[in-house]
């Protein structure tokens, strides 16, 4: 059964990007209607998408799931990771990729297969995997494509349901808390980072994982990675580090508004952090800095956000930074406030 898609955008924000909406809508292993796609395998597809990708449709009330990375214990194995998550009642991981981390695309089959059944057996859910491919970098194509291929096909060995990469295209540092200046025109660094991603769109729908876009260095608001996202031809996501919007200057409903059509669906997750910015960057326990945590989660837990919560501590940057199990523990109080919230409805 052939099908023309599209932009593989939420139909939600077709209209405002002035685009022509879903032709087709995946359904992954979930359940939940997501981005789409005309690949097999993975679910069914259905012509008339529209009542279904809404995000309006009564359904029965979910929590956020909290997750962390290992970014927050850097020099610490699997095993001690795993114990410090399940000791904190965090039952999600996400693993850094590269060399010396916990996961690498280096890996052999067998230790990726020891280490899939090493996070399953401590009952904890492999949520994402973070890599380092900027996808909007200057350079040659086929290398940025490769790196991004090759962390799929990690993740789908591991059983992630998402890759995270950053924009990263060449831009003038004008402060932290200032939006850098491309060097390039915005359009064409877009159209860059979309090309790439588009490219590699049949592999991750036939691996069933997600390329998801983070918040971060050149393109730091939700609107900068919504204007990628929506060029992209086949699936993506998005990934809303709370810091990096909110440092600039854009407000959380701005945010959402830009990447809500995406997080409402499950395409992507959001990053709980905190510091007490704008005179010290180290991190610090959620609740104890000048980011709006408590605003943040009062924001998803109206919108219905029923997706992953990465706690994001920076300790390989910052040594100073308090230690992870401290860590955990400050975002259950932080995401146990939600389900409270949740109740009293």
């Amino acid at each position: 059964m052939a099908h023309r898609c599209a932009r593989f955008v939420p139909v939600q924000a077709a209209a405002a990007l002035q685009i022509e909406p879903w032709t087709a809508v995946f359904y992954p292993r979930s359940g939940s209607a997501t981005f789409a796609a005309h690949t097999h395998g993975w679910g069914r597809i259905v012509e008339n998408p529209g009542s279904c990708a809404s995000g309006n449709q009564t359904r029965k009330q979910r929590h956020m799931k909290l997750s962390a990375s290992s970014l927050g214990a850097p020099d610490v194995d699997a095993d001690q990771l795993l114990r410090w998550l399940t000791e904190s009642g965090v039952n999600g991981l996400e693993l850094r990729v590269g060399d010396g981390q916990i996961a690498g695309t280096d890996m052999e089959p067998a230790r990726r297969r020891q280490l899939r059944d090493k996070i399953d057996a401590a009952g904890v859910e492999l949520t994402g995997l973070a890599s380092y491919v900027h996808i909007a970098q200057a350079g040659q194509d086929a290398q940025i494509e490769s790196e991004l291929v090759a962390a799929l096909e990690l993740a789908s060995d591991l059983g992630a349901p998402f890759v995270r990469v950053f924009p990263g295209a060449p831009a003038e540092d004008r402060g932290y808390m200032a939006a850098p200046g491309l060097l390039e025109a915005r359009a064409t660094v877009n159209e860059r980072a979309a090309r790439r991603l588009s490219r590699v769109a049949g592999t991750a729908a036939r691996l069933g994982v997600l390329p998801v876009i983070e918040t971060h260095d050149s393109h730091p608001t939700g609107r900068d990675i919504a204007a990628i996202a929506a060029l992209v031809d086949g699936p993506v996501g998005v990934v809303w580090d709370l810091m990096h919007p909110w440092r600039v200057g854009e407000s959380l409903m701005e945010t959402w508004a830009a990447l809500g059509p995406w997080l409402s669906q499950g395409l992507g997750s959001v990053q709980i952090k905190d510091a007490a910015l704008p005179e010290d960057r180290t991190p610090v326990l959620i609740g104890d800095g000048t980011l709006p945590c408590e605003a943040f989660r009062d924001l998803l837990v109206r919108r219905g956000y029923s997706g992953t919560v990465t706690l994001e501590l920076e300790a390989a940057w910052y040594p100073a930074a308090p230690p992870l199990p401290e860590a955990l523990a400050s975002a259950r109080l932080w995401s146990d406030r939600e389900t409270s919230k949740v109740v009293k409805r």
